[in-house]
């Protein structure tokens, strides 16, 4: 019951009184892993491509394993209405910046395996060299592939100084809905942070412009409460290998309250020290681990949690990550909050 209660915590509005005890506790069980894939089959962008025989062996692991795969915006759906059943396994694959080389490479194969997805596009490239058309983008979307917003120009908003920083951006992202909507006849209600940079301001105008969801690049497992932070892991370049996407399918979420988690954007003390409480009750909370780019220090007290890197953060973008086994079987817990330094350039 303790864990029942913690999700009743979470949610933003009151369940109605009509569901059973048996329903919610199901509908706080949703998980989604979540997956962000850029170029396929294109070897001369080896940082964000994956090789299309890796990129079917993913899909055939998740078609063999049973998981349910869903649009971003269906997992949004998922996690957030209690009268959509409950599935042991639930996967999104997603796709950002929408190049050629999903519609020649990665969509027969995702036909294939009858698997659908969500493309994000920043329409001021849409034509331009290795980037799908509207034509194009078009044909995938009667196809049944979801397209979100992920800004007009996909700039490191973050540079722009504070005072201008939340105008640009929402003009920005008006930019690509108002593109999308001419040559596509809708407006997406679902938007992915460009490099998954956002301050909080930008988080709370995402909600406010009418979208629905927003996807960021740190890593972990969809669930409900933070609608506009959706975790991803990347799949490109080195991650793409079939053991990590295999040990990330099976990944459960190490639930952080949902009032606790602090923002993006480092300020103050460098390393920064992440204070989090946990409402994961299945995690093994005495066996937790820590990662960052070099050594850390964890400190455990019931379900709060400290975490600091031993040295200074001296990259634009920082990760860390907590892991921890489950109390009983062979599962494991995952949390990761990225930290970002505007101030060093990409």
């Amino acid at each position: 019951m303790l864990c029942l209660l913690v999700f009743l915590h979470c949610q933003s509005k009151e369940q109605p009184k009509s569901y059973s005890d048996a329903t919610l506790l199901h509908h706080q069980q949703k998980e989604v892993v979540a997956f962000v894939y850029h170029r396929f089959g294109d070897d001369k962008y080896p940082s964000t491509n994956i090789s299309l025989d890796l990129f079917e062996k993913h899909l055939a692991y998740l078609k063999s394993h049973d998981f349910k795969v869903m649009t971003f915006g269906e997992a949004y759906a998922y996690l957030n209405d209690p009268e959509i059943p409950y599935t042991k396994k639930a996967a999104c694959i997603t796709i950002d910046d929408g190049y050629k080389s999903f519609v020649s490479n990665g969509l027969p194969l995702l036909q294939k395996y009858g698997f659908k997805a969500s493309i994000f596009i920043n329409s001021e490239s849409v034509g331009g060299g290795t980037y799908m058309d509207w034509q194009e983008l078009k044909q995938i979307h009667e196809q049944g592939i979801e397209i979100g917003n992920h800004s007009h120009s996909h700039a490191y908003f973050l540079n722009t100084p504070s005072a201008q920083r939340i105008d640009f951006f929402k003009q920005d992202v008006q930019k690509c809905q108002e593109e999308i909507n001419q040559h596509l006849g809708f407006y997406p209600d679902v938007f992915v942070y460009p490099y998954g940079e956002f301050d909080l301001e930008m988080k709370k105008a995402v909600a406010e412009m009418g979208f629905k969801a927003a996807a960021a690049q740190n890593s972990g497992i969809m669930h409900q409460c933070d609608n506009f932070a959706m975790p991803r892991y990347p799949m490109a370049g080195p991650y793409t290998k079939m053991d990590g996407f295999i040990e990330k399918a099976n990944m459960k979420a190490l639930r952080v309250k949902c009032d606790n988690s602090p923002s993006f954007v480092l300020q103050g003390a460098n390393p920064p020290t992440i204070s989090i409480a946990v409402d994961s009750c299945g995690a093994d909370l005495s066996r937790i681990s820590c990662f960052t780019d070099g050594a850390c220090d964890i400190k455990v007290e019931g379900n709060k949690i400290s975490m600091i890197a031993k040295k200074k953060l001296d990259k634009r973008r920082t990760l860390y990550t907590l892991t921890a086994p489950a109390k009983k079987g062979n599962a494991w817990y995952w949390y990761s909050h990225l930290w970002i330094r505007p101030e060093i350039p990409e």
